[in-house]
Order: C-alpha cells, then sequence, then structure tokens
C-alpha cells in the first residue's frame, strides 16, 4: 500500500471515488486501495438509488455490472457519465456486457483484479480528467 506521504496525487482535485459494487468484501478492498493512494472514497453504493445519490460527489467511479437490484451497471454507468461527469471505470467478471457499448467510459476492469491494476485504473482516470 501506499503511505500518504509517498502519494503523487495528493494534491489532485478529481480525488473523489465512488464504489458501486454489492459483494460487501470486494468493495471493502476496493476502498483500502483507494484510500491507500491518498484518494477520498465518498461512499460505497449497492444499487442505482444509492449510486445516484452519491454521484454528485463524485469525480471517479468504479463500477460493477451486476448489482442488487440486477444488472443495472451499465444503466448506472452511462448516467453517472452523462448526467454528473463522472468518469467510470466498470469493474465486473462480465466485462462482454459493457466493452465498447457505454460511451464516455474509461474502460472496463475483470474481476478479480489485484490492487495494482486498481492502482492503474486509478492513475489513468485522474490523468483522463485532467486532460478534459
Amino acid at each position: 500500500m501506499f503511505g500518504r506521504a509517498e502519494n503523487k496525487f495528493t494534491g489532485d482535485s478529481a480525488r473523489k471515488v465512488m464504489i458501486v459494487e454489492d459483494e460487501f468484501l470486494i468493495a471493502l478492498d476496493l476502498e483500502a486501495t483507494v484510500t491507500g493512494m491518498g484518494l477520498d472514497v465518498v461512499g460505497l453504493a449497492r444499487d442505482t438509488e444509492q449510486a445516484l445519490t452519491l454521484a454528485p460527489k463524485a469525480d471517479i467511479a468504479f463500477v460493477d455490472v451486476n448489482l442488487a437490484d440486477g444488472a443495472t451497471g451499465p444503466d448506472i454507468g452511462q448516467r453517472l457519465v452523462d448526467e454528473f461527469g463522472v468518469t467510470v471505470v466498470f469493474m465486473t467478471g462480465n466485462p462482454e456486457m459493457v466493452e465498447g457499448r457505454i460511451r464516455g467510459a474509461l474502460g472496463v476492469v475483470k474481476k478479480p483484479a489485484t490492487p495494482s491494476i486498481v492502482q492503474k485504473s486509478l492513475q489513468e482516470a485522474l490523468e483522463a480528467r485532467r486532460l478534459v
């Protein structure tokens, strides 16, 4: 894990991350990786309602496809991009459900993902937000 002293993202303005994942242990693992990089987690969402409630606070979101309210991740991701300007990274065991289908999404990470893959995705998301 990265300590806060080593973190190169501390001064970054786009540092609020939302995790849309209904599997609690996976969400906690993601949260630990994100906070270990010195970024803020604005909340964990299990379904559409929770995700859209947290959306105004987020800059970046990790979004699973299958959530507590069904396979709503693709719709959530599209709304996060279109309505809230959130940079979306899908994180799913079903990448074929979203690859190339969600306009504006940064990409797809196949689960299970190691912390280093999550960190790399976060770095890409931060860089993409700086270019916007």
